[in-house]
């Protein structure tokens, strides 16, 4: 019976606690380093700060009209300009730019 009475006086604190960390954690996902274009995940998806620098060529599927901040892999951040992306982990890519992975958000 004292361990589920203790159970029970311990929960809103863990709850609080938990819920204090979210802000902090999401202030460190805020301050992620920009993904460098000449990084090796970056070069393998071709991606480009900008998508109006993309190669044609060597993307013939690209459009102009695609951009980071409208692909379903985009996490927008705090910076309207920069956010989050499930393939490059914890570095931020720019709003502008694009990858060859790129699909409709």
């Amino acid at each position: 019976m004292s361990s589920r009475r203790q159970f029970l006086k311990t929960m809103p604190v863990a709850v609080v606690a938990s819920l204090a960390t979210v802000p902090a954690w999401r202030g460190a996902y805020a301050a992620a380093p920009t993904l460098d274009e000449a990084e090796p995940q970056a070069v393998k998806l071709g991606y480009k700060a900008d998508t109006r620098k993309v190669d044609q060529a060597r993307y013939p599927r690209h459009a102009a009209s695609q951009t980071c901040a409208n692909c379903q892999l985009f996490q927008e951040g705090a910076n309207p300009a920069t956010g989050g992306c499930v393939l490059f982990g914890d570095k931020q890519v720019a709003a502008a730019g694009w990858c060859s992975s790129w699909e409709q958000g």
